[in-house]
């Protein structure tokens, strides 16, 4: 299938490893021109070479001024037609223990900035009347995920914001969705697999084969896995798409 997008630019966030990477990966493969983000360029380096198709930026999602400064250098190059917002996440802890300030840091780094950046990207989307904002947040916002109290928080906040604004951008040929993965083999479900095997005191081993037997398809999701819905939201056949939440996670979350 031609999804239409050859020619077209990207802003991926967080594309450095895991699913902000394999996202990058499959836009490419597609014809798109990628600006990849993380806070160390030298990480998007080590995958991506001397390709001339992808132009590796650094920002970090913590600091307004480094956010605005992303935002003036994409601008300058005549702004995106795709933002993939992806802010990895925040360490676990429990909703009853978790501090105000550690949910002021993390919604400013997880959401109030990406709304900052959507915003100034969207205006030239808007012109040109095409566009397409998807957003990876986590499948903990349609069935909470114990100890990860900032992300269920926080991310559910980014879908009301998503949704929001897919109501008020779709007439001008943009698209808004939200994309929720289950558990997909990152080194970000490495580390909280490590941090639960810590908390339990079971082995790493027993953690992620009872995580696994959890989910039908009997197995974690592979990174392409994910990239691959992500890059179909992003495509001109899925231009009837918009004000949605996708779960890939191998029919996880047991809900209707």
């Amino acid at each position: 299938m031609d999804l239409k997008i050859d020619g077209k630019r990207a802003l991926v966030l967080g594309a450095s490893r895991g699913l902000g990477r394999a996202v990058a990966e499959a836009l490419l493969a597609e014809g798109v021109e990628v600006i990849a983000v993380a806070r160390r360029r030298t990480a998007i380096d080590a995958w991506a070479g001397t390709s001339a198709a992808v132009t590796a930026m650094e920002a970090d999602l913590s600091d307004l001024a480094s956010i605005d400064a992303l935002a003036d250098a994409v601008l300058a190059r005549g702004g995106v037609d795709i933002l993939i917002n992806n802010s990895g996440g925040p360490p676990p802890g429990l909703a009853a223990t978790t501090s105000r300030g550690d949910w002021l840091v993390q919604f400013e780094a997880m959401a109030a900035h990406l709304f900052h950046l959507t915003g100034r990207l969207l205006p030239g989307m808007r012109e040109r009347r095409w566009g397409r904002i998807i957003t990876i947040a986590s499948s903990g916002v349609e069935q909470p995920i114990p100890n990860l109290a900032l992300s269920n928080g926080v991310r559910a906040a980014v879908v009301g914001w998503s949704k929001t604004l897919a109501g008020e951008v779709g007439a001008d040929g943009v698209t808004v969705n939200v994309v929720l993965p289950g558990r997909i083999q990152t080194t970000r479900v490495d580390e909280l697999d490590k941090a639960s095997a810590a908390r339990t005191g079971a082995s790493l081993e027993s953690v992620q084969t009872a995580s696994a037997a959890a989910i039908p398809v009997g197995r974690y999701g592979r990174p392409e896995e994910f990239a691959a819905v992500v890059t179909f939201l992003a495509s001109e056949q899925a231009s009837y798409v918009t004000g949605s939440r996708l779960r890939v996670d191998g029919g996880a979350v047991r809900s209707i």
